[in-house]
């Protein structure tokens, strides 16, 4: 990346500075390259002087004069000024700036990728919500979250697995197959009662009238625990069947749906129970049996299996991740939560000790809710069922893109207001719309350019391109891989949603300022052309990596 060549650079400069006596020897602070608040400062600026100020007992303004004098030529690095109280400031060379149209064509797709996960294996597990029912729409962050995530650690060379945990063990599943058993009683007429903290969403009435128009009263002639087994089963089957679907029409799919079930067909719950207590790090208490998590620094035991005999939910979780970090090897797995669980963080971190598993390889990602909005006011209920709002009655309304987009314009923890209004208005108050139409206005350049016979040259002569608002917008295209290594680094993809809207507003601002073909000037317009066929590519490079199309009309 620029960036990194500009930090090397800058550090050849200070060694040599050193090397010649400019500067005192002293171990400098790593340099960090960062963008400057104020563009007229330049393209880049970095503050190593003032960090070094106390290692060389010198003013940082003169240890900035003693690196840029040493600063050896580089065709990107157009003018360098020290700024007291010691900031080197770098402005890139325009000419050098008007050939990057070429690197950036010729990379194409490559464009933004680089390589900082160098091969390893991660997996990222998202969504996982229970199959009891539809999915709600505050789940849908949790989706557009992992999917983003996963696509930036593709663009960053991991190799990436994507995986829904499906939590079909356990007392919800048990409750959840209760209570269909007695909405099925219900269709048929008799007097079932739901069961206490059962589910009472209108789905499973539905539901239930679908099994009796199928069945018949087949399942009343079963004794009750089969039933319930044998509804549950149909529940959980015709959920997952849902929830496919629903994450499909967002552009969610997974690689993999993992069955917590399975952990106890196959073994591995009882395989984890005894490595754990050939570590030392079980133990009896009251009739269950504990996490001896205080003895790795845990606040307090955990409960792994209750006095009752069954499992508790930490049990499964431990099992699963013994699977993914033991069984198939994953390098770091990335685990996305909601924020209200953010309190099992450090016991997960905890059993991966006791496992014998590096705990810095799991990552949880936490988010916080979504407030549906319409015409200023909070939507909680469906106008369809009167029960929650789904998934799938959402992106029904407004598109997968408006979903995606809007569920990735704030940090991770922050409250996500989604102003159904806002997602489906075609103006550039709608973020959404105002950078997918950038790309469909350059479509609609090259259509005009195919219309009036312009034949587009692979030769352009792009040192024509000197306009500011040229060279603006290069400047744009050039940061998508620092974009790509800023989301991926601090794991925050709506980093991708306020470049994308700084490229397209950059993008506008060229197009209102520039004309793109004109005959009384051909070498231009083919410059031009250039410059706005690299602009195509990677604002859709960016959509793409946030899951969203990149509309050829609008």
């Amino acid at each position: 990346m620029l960036r990194d060549d500009i930090a090397a650079l800058l550090t050849v400069a200070l060694r040599k500075a050193q090397k010649r006596g400019d500067l005192p020897k002293f171990s400098p602070p790593a340099i960090a390259v960062e963008h400057p608040k104020d563009p007229s400062f330049g393209d880049y600026t970095t503050n190593v002087a003032m960090q070094s100020a106390r290692l060389a007992r010198m003013a940082p303004v003169k240890i900035a004069d003693a690196i840029v004098q040493n600063l050896a030529p580089a065709a990107y690095v157009g003018k360098v000024d020290v700024v007291p109280p010691g900031f080197i400031n770098i402005t890139l060379a325009d000419d050098w700036l008007s050939q990057q149209v070429a690197v950036i064509r010729q990379d194409g797709e490559r464009w933004g990728n680089i390589d900082k996960g160098g091969g390893r294996k991660v997996q990222v597990e998202y969504v996982s919500a229970n199959p009891t029912g539809p999915l709600h729409f505050g789940g849908a962050r949790n989706a557009v979250l992992g999917d983003t995530l996963a696509n930036l650690l593709a663009a960053a060379g991991y190799k990436v697995q994507r995986e829904y945990y499906v939590n079909d063990a356990g007392l919800q599943i048990r409750k959840f197959g209760e209570s269909l058993l007695a909405r099925y009683g219900q269709a048929l007429g008799q007097e079932a009662t739901l069961p206490e903290d059962g589910y009472h969403g209108a789905y499973l009435q539905e539901w239930a009238g679908e099994i009796v128009r199928a069945e018949g009263n087949h399942y009343l002639s079963m004794p009750r625990e089969e039933a319930i087994s044998v509804l549950t089963a149909w529940g959980i089957r015709r959920t997952l069947r849902d929830l496919e679907r629903d994450l499909a029409a967002l552009g969610v799919h997974f690689d993999r749906w993992f069955s917590e079930k399975s952990l106890y067909e196959d073994g591995t719950f009882g395989e984890v129970m005894n490595l754990l207590r050939s570590r030392g790090f079980l133990h009896e208490k009251d009739g269950a049996v504990w996490l001896t998590a205080t003895a790795l620094g845990g606040a307090k035991d955990e409960v792994v299996i209750r006095s009752n005999g069954t499992p508790g939910y930490f049990a499964s979780d431990i099992a699963y991740h013994y699977d993914k970090f033991i069984r198939r090897g994953f390098d770091w797995v990335i685990d996305v939560w909601a924020v209200d669980h953010q309190g099992h963080v450090p016991r997960m971190k905890t059993a991966l000790q006791a496992l014998g598993v590096d705990p810095k390889r799991l990552t949880v990602v936490l988010y916080d809710m979504v407030k549906l909005l319409r015409n200023g006011q909070e939507v909680k209920l469906s106008k369809r069922s009167g029960d929650i709002v789904t998934l799938a009655e959402v992106v029904a309304e407004v598109g997968k893109d408006a979903v995606r987009f809007m569920l990735l314009t704030r940090g991770n923890e922050a409250t996500i207001e989604f102003d159904l209004d806002l997602a489906v208005r075609e103006s550039s108050e709608n973020p959404v719309y105002y950078v997918q139409y950038a790309h469909a206005r350059i479509a609609s350049i090259f259509r005009k350019a195919q219309e009036d016979g312009w034949t587009i040259a692979s030769d352009a002569n792009l040192s024509l391109l000197v306009h500011p608002a040229e060279l603006h917008l290069v400047r744009h295209l050039l940061m998508l891989p620092e974009v790509v290594d800023l989301a991926v680094t601090r794991l925050q993809p709506h980093h991708l949603t306020y470049y994308a809207r700084d490229l397209a507003a950059a993008f506008h601002q060229f197009y209102r300022d520039c004309q793109v073909l004109d005959r009384q000037n051909e070498a231009l317009s083919q410059a031009r052309l250039q410059l706005v066929a690299a602009t195509k590519q990677v604002l859709a490079q960016v959509l793409a990596l946030m899951g969203m199309s990149a509309p050829e009309r609008m």
